[in-house]
């Protein structure tokens, strides 16, 4: 999930995983981050690369392809395929057209830098800054 706002998204999310797995008698662990699908240091999917590389998965199950990565899914896929993870994938969705793949990898893109933006901008950011811009003016003179 992207934000704290989405919890509610990801607790069912977690259920139909659950419910799926146990429905086909696998033993499973769920992983599960709060952060932005371009964000490469979520813990679970560190956690997650390392068993794919050590061996410890045998079956990776998503809800949603782009629930691992908004983009760069497909570099983990490829670490599935060369250590033999079976990949599932509950909710392939076949029928997005490219241009609706397009318009929500952009919307994703503005929501994040948007983020980035708003977050300069706060009351800790905004006394560094100020301070920095005092120091600065009195080096100029």
């Amino acid at each position: 999930m992207s934000t704290n706002a989405q919890k509610d998204d990801l607790v069912r999310q977690v259920a139909l995983l659950e419910s799926y797995c146990a429905a086909n008698g696998w033993s499973y662990e769920i992983i599960s981050d709060v952060g932005s699908g371009l964000n490469y240091h979520k813990r679970g999917l560190k956690v997650l690369i390392s068993w794919i590389c050590s061996g410890e998965v045998g079956r990776l199950v998503l809800s949603h392809k782009d629930r691992l990565l908004r983009f760069g899914s497909e570099l983990v896929l490829s670490l599935c395929e060369h250590f033999g993870v079976e990949v599932i994938i509950i909710n392939a969705s076949e029928d997005s057209t490219f241009e609706e793949d397009l318009t929500n990898d952009v919307i994703e893109i503005v929501t994040v830098f948007s983020g980035w933006l708003y977050g300069s901008h706060n009351h800790k950011n905004k006394k560094v800054m100020e301070r920095l811009q005092e120091v600065a003016k009195e080096v100029t003179l």
